[in-house]
């Protein structure tokens, strides 16, 4: 690689002009806080001009600026949320200006997240009518209760409909077997049985979404103005929540705090960050991980939530009537859609073959990881929509080369405990050798050759060397 050298002068041309072009904003005041370089994004969210800027204290145009904390404390302020008396709201990094080991002021970077965060409001608003209009099926909603799924249900309808009051709970479970649709079922069954209020909220947060925790906090929390540079009055979730059910999501990745969250169920009260009025809060709070959380959250926290331990089992686990029923809902919905959306009447159907790979694969993402394997296979097996008519009735017959490749070729869809593909296959495949060539075919297009095409195939049962696979393929494309 050629490697362009640049003088002195030519790299600070270059350093300024990638500072004057960046969207986000770019402030370096001196100790005292005058402005010694402000680029043209900073200006217009100050509705000002660098010209003007220059030379100036900073409080003029950023009132409640993150440098001052920094010349203050000579400490860098990483993802602060600041809010303008204007209403725009910013998300700063503010760091010390150090320059031979001496401390000549600060540089802060900033963007302004106000459009971000009203659409973020818009969209939880409309989640939130859309929950609150949605019909009360609870736990009818749910795909196939049979086996441990049947008494995850019966357990959380305990949970919720206890005499004694409802009670928190703790859902367990490997990732895609539905953790957040059964706590959303576990709120509908609540407003049916009239635990909950027609219009109690349903307050979702992923606790592992939030890298910095004093931002998590004040989410969940709440902060008070004043309670530390840039702070606004805020609500926190948890008050959102009030009166309904506060789901945690990724509960494990609460470890930074746990204590306030204890005091919350201890007392019934919560307390912004930097407040000192305690607010009376009378939520169900619902915890999902893919951990054991007995081992993650502080004892006393984990007994307040275990109060009901619900698990969810993997798809492996599951009966195969379960999954033949999932199976049919997913083909159902895909053709509902066709209809709603392209007024295309589609009938699917599967092959022994296909289907009987489908439901007897390991799928490590659990449900949706089948959903979306189902959906691909359909996929694969139809034409594109602009290859379609409008009302065309289009009938359909998934085959196992409409399975998707990589997936079919995957060690993981064949760590069944006692089946090996060829054994999942070869009770209800009438022509075994046929499959075969599929699938030599298959792998011989994506440009294998025998020995590896007879690996894959010696992975999932079928024994046939590389010998055999090479005389085969030269009978399929002589023909």
């Amino acid at each position: 690689m050629i490697r362009t050298k640049f003088s002195k002068e030519e790299e600070l041309i270059m350093l300024y002009t990638i500072l004057e072009n960046l969207r986000e904003g770019v402030n370096v005041v001196d100790e005292k806080g005058i402005l010694l370089f402000v680029n043209k994004a900073s200006a217009y969210y100050a509705r000002s001009t660098v010209e003007r800027m220059l030379g100036e204290h900073i409080s003029k145009f950023y009132p409640r600026a993150a440098l001052f904390e920094v010349l203050k404390t000579k400490q860098p302020l990483l993802d602060i949320r600041i809010e303008h008396d204007d209403g725009r709201k910013y998300i700063v990094n503010a760091v010390p200006l150090i320059i031979n080991d001496k401390f000549r002021g600060g540089v802060a970077t900033f963007r302004d997240v106000t459009e971000i965060e009203e659409l973020s409001q818009k969209l939880e608003s409309l989640e939130m009518e859309l929950c609150l209009s949605k019909v009360d099926d609870a736990f009818d909603a749910i795909i196939g209760k049979e086996g441990s799924l049947k008494e995850a249900v019966l357990k959380a309808q305990r949970a919720i409909g206890s005499p004694g009051g409802p009670r928190h709970s703790i859902i367990v479970g490997e990732s895609g077997t539905g953790k957040t649709m059964f706590a959303k079922a576990m709120y509908y069954f609540a407003k049916k049985i009239g635990v909950l209020s027609q219009e109690a909220p349903f307050i979702e947060v992923n606790c592992a979404q939030f890298t910095n925790p004093d931002i998590a906090a004040i989410e969940i929390f709440g902060s008070e103005k004043g309670a530390f540079t840039g702070a606004v009055e805020k609500k926190g979730l948890l008050e959102l929540a009030n009166g309904g059910m506060f789901f945690l999501d990724e509960a494990h990745a609460l470890e930074h705090y746990q204590t306030m969250l204890l005091k919350v169920l201890e007392t019934g009260k919560v307390r912004r960050i930097g407040g000192r009025k305690e607010i009376d809060i009378d939520v169900i709070i619902v915890a999902a991980s893919t951990k054991n959380l007995k081992n993650v959250l502080l004892p006393e926290l984990y007994q307040r939530l275990a109060q009901y331990e619900i698990k969810l089992s993997p798809l492996r686990e599951r009966p195969l009537l379960e999954k033949e029923q999932l199976l049919k809902y997913f083909k159902e919905n895909y053709e509902k859609k066709a209809q709603d959306r392209y007024k295309i009447k589609l009938k699917v159907n599967f092959s022994n073959a296909a289907k009987d790979v489908l439901l007897n694969a390991y799928y490590p993402r659990n449900i949706r990881q089948f959903r979306d394997i189902v959906n691909a296979s359909i996929d694969a097996a139809l034409p594109i929509i602009s290859e379609i008519e409008k009302n065309s009735e289009i009938h359909s017959l998934i085959d196992i080369d409409n399975i998707p490749f990589d997936f079919l070729e995957s060690e993981d869809t064949c760590k069944c405990e006692e089946k090996g593909l060829a054994d999942i296959i070869s009770d209800n495949v009438e022509n075994q050798e046929e499959l075969i060539n599929k699938i030599i075919l298959r792998l011989r297009e994506k440009g294998l050759g025998p020995r590896k095409i007879s690996n894959i195939l010696k992975g999932k049962g079928f024994c046939i060397e590389y010998y055999q696979v090479a005389y085969i393929l030269k009978k399929l494309l002589s023909q």
